[in-house]
């Protein structure tokens, strides 16, 4: 009878931390909140920089946090807009101010009181700057692409060479954005303080007698900084086109003297050439 009972308990307590294990290991982790961080660029203020982050808060609500690197103790206005930095736009959401370095916004809809969640938002077409002051908006200390205009680690450079006397000479890097837009950043050496040099994409390519037509009119060359910066989305003649397709274009990008000496002053083909 002892012996019996003695298994009957040996086997009730392997049944018991049997069912412990089980239990245990259908314990949930907690559950990690999505979140996506973009890096805010230094823009009209030398030094300052930063990240702004998105965090699924709840179905409806996303937290964004700035971090700034380099600012003042001020109040900074921050924003959300539309199009992509290089372009531009208007604000849609207007986030609480940066103050020490530091916002936190919890934000469920834009300024024009339309629903935005955490999926809406970093797919975007947008970017985040913040301002010097409510009364100096033009003057940007950060800045940064957002959702689908982030850049992708998909590019490629192409040079850009020197034509004619004036001995200017560089670079065109094309980089992909996440929603297939194209970010153009031409960068030379040899331009002159002060003066603005066009540029654009032809049809064909520098061997092209005549030259050939353009078919996408880019942002000028500054002279003092030798930059020039361009989001594609579509031709001149709103043509709609993607980085692969840029990456199969039969074309070449040249940069013009100025706005009234229209001979190139350097190009380079792109695409198939």
């Amino acid at each position: 009878m002892i012996t019996i009972l003695k298994k009957y308990f040996s086997a009730m307590l392997l049944l018991a931390i049997t069912l412990t294990m089980i239990i245990g290991g259908c314990k949930k982790s907690p559950i990690q909140a999505a979140k996506t961080t973009y890096a805010l660029l230094v823009k009209d203020q030398l030094g300052v920089s930063g990240t702004i982050t998105f965090t699924q808060t709840s179905s409806s609500i996303t937290t964004v946090t700035i971090v700034l690197v380099g600012a003042d103790s001020a109040y900074h206005p921050a924003f959300i807009r539309s199009n992509s930095a290089v372009e531009g736009g208007g604000i849609v959401v207007t986030l609480n101010p940066v103050s020490g370095g530091t916002s936190t916004t919890q934000v469920i809809e834009t300024d024009n009181h339309a629903s935005i969640n955490y999926s809406q938002l970093i797919s975007y077409d947008g970017y985040a700057d913040v301002d010097e002051s409510s009364l100096n908006l033009p003057l940007i200390i950060a800045q940064g692409d957002i959702g689908g205009n982030a850049l992708t680690s998909t590019n490629i450079t192409y040079a850009l060479d020197t034509v004619g006397t004036l001995a200017v000479s560089g670079t065109a890097l094309f980089a992909k954005r996440l929603n297939g837009n194209t970010l153009v950043s031409v960068s030379l050496t040899g331009t002159i303080a002060g003066n603005i040099y066009p540029e654009s994409i032809h049809l064909g390519s520098v061997t092209t007698v005549g030259g050939g037509p353009i078919v996408k009119t880019l942002n000028a060359v500054n002279g003092s900084t030798g930059k020039g910066f361009t989001n594609i989305r579509a031709l001149d003649d709103s043509t709609i086109v993607t980085y692969d397709n840029l990456l199969v274009y039969d074309g070449y990008l040249a940069v013009q003297q100025s706005a009234v000496t229209t001979a190139s002053i350097c190009q380079g083909n792109i695409g198939t050439h």
